[in-house]
């Protein structure tokens, strides 16, 4: 779980992604999965480069292939699917507005706002 999350984060930063946190959902009945990652980036462009970034360094670093991804279509918000990890990649504002964090804000977080 750790390399998958430590993976995904390296991967957000060498496109330069914006405000990477993980949030631990293990302890949370009904989640979805054990773990969100969720950055942001300034253009649409950029939030579709981060998503490749992420399935090429998954796909080539651990042979973890998505089991769904979805929004590439305007690339404004893409959920990437990994099973025990999902990747929320937001275009600005659109974080801002859906304010996915604070929905599970008693969540413990992790921020990555350096190089791991």
């Amino acid at each position: 779980m750790k390399k998958m999350i430590e993976t995904i984060v390296t991967a957000i930063q060498d496109k330069k992604g914006k405000d990477i946190v993980s949030l631990d959902l293990t302890g949370f009945d009904g989640a979805i999965c054990s773990h969100f990652v969720v950055c942001n980036a300034d253009s649409t462009a950029q939030v579709a480069g981060i998503a490749d970034g992420i399935e090429e360094a998954m796909l080539e670093k651990l042979g973890e292939k998505v089991w769904r991804i979805e929004g590439q279509q305007n690339a404004f918000w893409i959920a990437m699917d990994y099973l025990d990890v999902v990747v929320h990649i937001f275009q600005t504002e659109l974080r801002e507005f859906y304010k996915l964090e604070e929905l599970w804000a008693d969540a413990p977080m992790e921020r990555y706002d350096y190089e791991l």
